[in-house]
């Protein structure tokens, strides 16, 4: 039985080198196009097996494959990875990690090892950036080998060095075995980490043999070509002139064929049902988003492949969403396509509320969301909309007053009710900086409501009159008063430390300023309603600040000075002579 491609994912942290090594593979240079350098949709890229036979040269020798060559998914970190697998089954055969051997491991690729051995994926490690250890003599394109006995001793021992850290990282944190390539007897039970440059092709040969021998040895199976109707899994709607509109997609299973009926998800919930006017296929080595010569077009497609499908009625159709050829219960196939549609993600009571241009990406970002424990209320593809503010502002947590725009317009009615509202927008083609952006505001709008809170919660303080400081004895009285502890502001009550209440403060003065507030230190002139100094007040008198009982709770979620907490035991000792729980 013939084989298909099997389908490899290329995965890792952001600038690890992903998007680089497929590059060289292909000859071209999608990664400098791409937002921030980064990918952000899946791409995919066929290698056909004459061309690795040609990169990797004496290394196979006179060996033949059963495989027709490599159909590599360029993913946006690894939770487009868990997407697609949910959506497809297993859509991707094999995997590639790639780990900056100058950075090591991250957080996330240890995320990624541990969603591989979810899937029960097989993968190999590529060790990249090798040009960039000191002393590195580069060779183009060259296997691993050669590249190596060109290199000064002590750089090869750093390399090994490097690798060896790597492999003791991924023990720790994974308990996976992990060693170089050519020094593993049996790969079912040893990660092969194959060291490579995406900048200059260094290793290449070795990472494409090992993706081969792996699925020729162990995915016979998995690789077996399967008849009937074709599945697909949508990657971009794209607006073609002089076509229409259509839809690039990787088929996972089966057969596409002109002419043929297909249920494809919709943005709009209800499946679109259309017929295939039109298929195009890259060709080899060319790049499915960003292809530099013509599609070449076909009459059927079968697995694995990437595939431009022409249709009408293609409009609302959903990225990251299920195309399935008619065979069967029209009915049974449409509702199967709405509930892989519904876009997985626990909502909460409040939230912020994401908009995404694909199915992939909100998942995605709902993941990263989840880790940071960061609620979504609301989440959903499209532009950003007034009504998406205006629900926003009505949140009661301030931090939740935001809305997430991921690759997606914000509409300009929305735009300036959000500005009206105070709602923050945070816009931005590359997701890990969204999450950035918003942790960062959030820091800043913390300390913004910790201002605003202060402002309104009574704290203690504590306050002597200076002797030959009497400006007005009443109506009001107006005294300088040195601050002992803790601040005072105008409003705010006083008691003498007998408990007898003397008045409020009407205003603070510092020279010819007015003030807001006092601090522990400062010496001010302070007008007080009520009382008359010689009476119910004096000099040398030590007054507190009259804290409410209520505000007593609320203070506790502030972090008091030592001096503030002094006064305000002080305050609690002469309420509670006349009420023994207060502010208890």
């Amino acid at each position: 039985m013939a084989a298909r491609h099997p389908i490899v994912s290329v995965m890792g942290h952001v600038d690890h080198g992903k998007s680089t090594i497929l590059d060289m593979i292909r000859g071209t240079e999608v990664v400098s196009r791409e937002a921030g350098g980064i990918t952000q949709h899946i791409g995919a890229t066929d290698v056909p097996i004459e061309t690795i036979y040609k990169l990797c040269g004496p290394l196979i020798g006179d060996r033949k494959f059963n495989v027709p060559g490599l159909l590599f998914i360029d993913t946006p970190g690894h939770y487009s990875f868990v997407t697609l697998r949910t959506r497809g089954g297993a859509l991707s055969d094999l995997a590639v990690l790639v780990i900056d051997v100058i950075d090591s491991i991250k957080p996330q690729t240890v995320e990624s090892i541990n969603i591989l051995r979810k899937g029960k994926t097989p993968f190999v490690i590529a060790a990249n950036k090798i040009d960039l250890i000191p002393g590195w003599r580069h060779h183009v394109k060259m296997p691993f080998h050669q590249s190596l006995a060109e290199q000064d001793p002590r750089v090869a021992a750093e390399l090994d060095e490097r690798l060896y850290n790597i492999a003791g990282k991924i023990f720790d944190q994974t308990g996976f075995s992990a060693d170089r390539f050519d020094k593993i007897t049996d790969f079912t039970k040893t990660i092969a980490m194959v060291p490579t440059s995406g900048k200059f092709g260094e290793g290449l040969p070795d990472l494409l043999l090992m993706l081969v021998g792996l699925a020729q040895k162990f995915l016979e199976e998995e690789l077996a070509t399967e008849e009937g109707p074709g599945e697909a899994t949508v990657l971009e709607v794209k607006e073609e002139r002089g076509i229409g509109t259509a839809v690039d997609s990787i088929i996972y299973k089966g057969t596409v064929k002109v002419g043929d009926q297909i249920v494809v998800s919709s943005v709009k919930g209800e499946p679109i049902v259309t017929k295939v006017k039109g298929l195009q296929r890259p060709r080899p080595l060319d790049e499915i988003r960003d292809p530099t010569q013509r599609f070449d077009r076909v009459k059927e497609v079968s697995a694995a492949a990437g595939i431009r499908i022409v249709a009408q009625n293609l409009e609302h159709a959903m990225a990251g969403g299920t195309i399935r050829v008619v065979s069967g219960n029209l009915d049974e196939i449409k509702e199967e396509v709405r509930q892989e549609s519904v876009i997985k993600v626990d909502l909460a009571e409040e939230g912020i509320i994401v908009r995404g241009d694909a199915i992939g990406s909100l998942e995605a970002f709902a993941f990263e969301c989840k880790k940071t424990e960061l609620p979504i209320r609301k989440i959903d593809i499209g532009s950003v909309t007034r009504k998406d503010v205006v629900e926003a502002s009505h949140f009661k947590n301030p931090l939740h007053q935001a809305i997430f725009a991921f690759n997606v317009p914000i509409n300009d009615d929305a735009r300036s009710e959000a500005r009206s509202l105070g709602v923050k927008i945070f816009e931005n083609d590359v997701m890990y900086r969204l999450l950035e952006e918003y942790n960062k505001w959030c820091e800043e709008r913390k300390k913004e409501l910790e201002v605003e809170r202060r402002l309104e919660v009574v704290f203690p303080g504590k306050i002597i009159i200076m002797r030959d400081h009497v400006f007005r004895v009443s109506k009001p009285a107006i005294v300088g008063v040195r601050v002992l502890a803790g601040r005072i502001r105008p409003g705010q009550g006083l008691i003498k430390l007998d408990g007898k209440s003397v008045g409020k403060i009407k205003s603070l003065r510092s020279g010819e300023e007015s003030m807001k507030e006092a601090v522990a230190g400062q010496e001010i002139a302070v007008a007080i309603d009520e009382p008359t100094v010689g009476r119910q007040i004096d000099v040398e008198d030590v007054l507190l600040v009259d804290v409410p009982e209520s505000h007593v709770a609320e203070l506790a979620k502030f972090e008091l000075k030592a001096d503030e907490i002094e006064v305000l035991e002080q305050l609690r000792q002469i309420k509670r002579k006349e009420r023994q729980f207060w502010g208890a």
